[in-house]
């Protein structure tokens, strides 16, 4: 794992910039580790990231952090930012603690390795996504984004990066997820959360963590960003040969 991080990370920290916030897919690494790479291999990771992802399992509740335990990865254990975790959970009072929305899923984790190998000191706010309703994800990203704030000025040094865990369209053919996946990361690099709302919901794309990415933009955008970059993209259909029913892969960086 460690080397295939590597290899998909092979840029020098002197090309990495500092970010608010990015889009990363979570599939398995054969599938989607370039493009991850591509994002991580451009972005300063600092201390402390707030991850959000979707709940692919349905579990637990709609807004699920997990505010004072670690994770273990084959890398090594990644603590949790309690404190960061306590201060949001403080702010915005639908965010609950609860273990059973992330206890089966992987869109997390997978994020984690990168993480560890460019930010050894790594603090996380692990976030689980389960709702679609506009109102609630805005409010979490407003939320989120006071939360940073405060934290940034309180610590001067400590920046704090966004990360919405998400794949693009599931299971259509490549010709069709190519179309479906531009309309969105049209609103994401236009940093237009409610549009990408409406375009998932009206065009029927399955981008399993559009919430998450909702929620980085929304905040984002409230903590001074600017621009978004589509740093790659491409399909399962390019490693597996199947262009029949594929899924979209996009890395996006926010700044």
């Amino acid at each position: 794992m460690l080397r295939d991080v590597r290899i998909y990370t092979a840029l020098r920290e002197a090309d990495r910039s500092a970010a608010i916030g990015c889009v990363a897919p979570h599939a398995g690494y054969i599938y989607s580790g370039a493009v991850a790479g591509a994002v991580y291999s451009r972005v300063e990771i600092p201390r402390h990231c707030v991850i959000l992802c979707p709940n692919h399992t349905g579990k637990g509740l709609p807004l699920a952090v997990m505010a004072k335990t670690n994770w273990q990865t084959p890398l090594g254990e990644v603590a949790a930012d309690s404190s960061l975790a306590a201060a949001l959970l403080g702010r915005f009072p639908a965010l609950q603690e609860d273990s059973a929305a992330h206890r089966s899923e992987h869109a997390i984790e997978v994020q984690l390795p990168f993480l560890q190998t460019l930010q050894p000191q790594l603090q996380i706010v692990p976030i689980a996504v389960g709702t679609s309703h506009f109102e609630v994800l805005r409010g979490l990203g407003e939320a989120l984004a006071e939360t940073i704030a405060d934290q940034e000025e309180n610590h001067k040094a400590e920046k704090v990066l966004i990360i919405a865990s998400s794949d693009m369209n599931h299971y259509e053919s490549d010709a069709i997820t190519r179309v479906k996946d531009h309309k969105a990361i049209e609103r994401v690099l236009a940093m237009d959360a409610r549009g990408l709302w409406e375009v998932v919901m009206s065009e029927d794309i399955s981008m399993c963590g559009f919430g998450p990415t909702v929620v980085m933009l929304t905040a984002a955008k409230l903590l001074g960003a600017s621009s978004a970059t589509l740093v790659k993209y491409t399909t399962s259909g390019e490693v597996s040969g199947d262009f029949e029913a594929v899924v979209g892969y996009a890395g996006i960086i926010v700044q």
